[in-house]
């Protein structure tokens, strides 16, 4: 809220509370506004051509949940790809054969070189082909493990061309649609709602007596009405000199999204303003 407005508002309860503050009681409720606990403009971590919108103002979207998808062929066919190329098994097959014929051959060379059958030069040339072949099977491994990296590396940049909800809520605007260059502007507008989150301003008599952790009763707007439960979870240590108030801040479960978000209220902390 602005200086300005904290000012109004101050000044109304004020002039509400004047006669309670001048017989020394207590405010029986306050003011108090609720909002979504939290609003997120979700946009594409790379720019390109919007492919789908899969949500629309008011659908209701979970963490995680796929909720718009850039144009990707080119990735897809780079996954595939890399996919085909970790599936190759022919060097490494290849290469378990040079090596098992090259460690038969040195053998059998070897047991005859002992017997002056055949001359250093053969005997040489056996060990130099087994460890060739030994050379070109670990070359063979570590392509393997090129190639899967190379696979993780396209299959992490196609995941960038979807993007998923960060948090569970609703959709409040639709800003972009399919076909439209993102520019890695802002897609959606998404609004979590459960928690609610409850802002009061409370005159600066009360300071001192609400506290982190706090119970409270909320009582929202018509048409919605009832009694809500919350709890404080943020006191305000600064005073507003200018309106002679603070800040309090309640976190109002909202398990059954019954409960908008946008609505005026009115809050009670019991044994604190006149509560039971």
């Amino acid at each position: 809220m602005t200086l300005k407005g904290r000012v109004l508002v101050g000044v109304l309860i004020g002039l509400l509370l004047a006669p309670a503050v001048v017989r020394g009681q207590q405010p029986q409720n306050l003011e108090c506004l609720i909002y979504p606990e939290a609003t997120v403009a979700v946009s594409g971590p790379v720019e390109g051509v919007l492919d789908k919108v899969h949500v629309d103002r008011g659908d209701l979207v979970k963490t995680g949940q796929i909720i718009a998808t850039i144009e990707s062929s080119v990735e897809r066919a780079t996954v595939l790809l890399a996919q085909a190329k970790t599936d190759k098994e022919s060097a490494l097959k290849s290469g378990q054969t040079r090596v098992e014929f090259g460690d038969r051959r040195y053998v059998r060379t070897l047991e005859m070189f002992k017997k002056e059958l055949v001359a250093i030069k053969d005997m040489d040339e056996a060990e130099t082909a087994k460890y060739l072949a030994e050379y070109e099977l670990l070359d063979a491994n570590e392509e393997k493990r090129l190639s899967k990296a190379d696979l993780e590396r396209a299959k992490a940049i196609l995941e960038l061309k979807t993007i998923r909800s960060p948090l569970s809520g609703v959709v409040v605007e639709r800003l972009l649609t399919s076909g439209e260059f993102t520019k890695q502007a802002p897609i959606l507008r998404l609004a979590q709602i459960d928690p609610l989150r409850v802002e009061v301003i409370v005159p600066v008599a009360l300071f001192g007596r609400i506290k982190v952790g706090q119970s409270a009763e909320v009582y929202p707007e018509a048409p919605v009405g009832g009694t809500w439960a919350a709890k404080v979870t943020v006191v305000d240590r600064v005073i507003d000199a200018a309106s002679v108030t603070f800040g309090v801040r309640l976190a109002l479960p909202n398990n059954d999204l019954k409960l908008p978000a946008g609505l005026k209220c009115r809050v009670k902390f019991p044994g604190v303003n006149g509560g039971r």
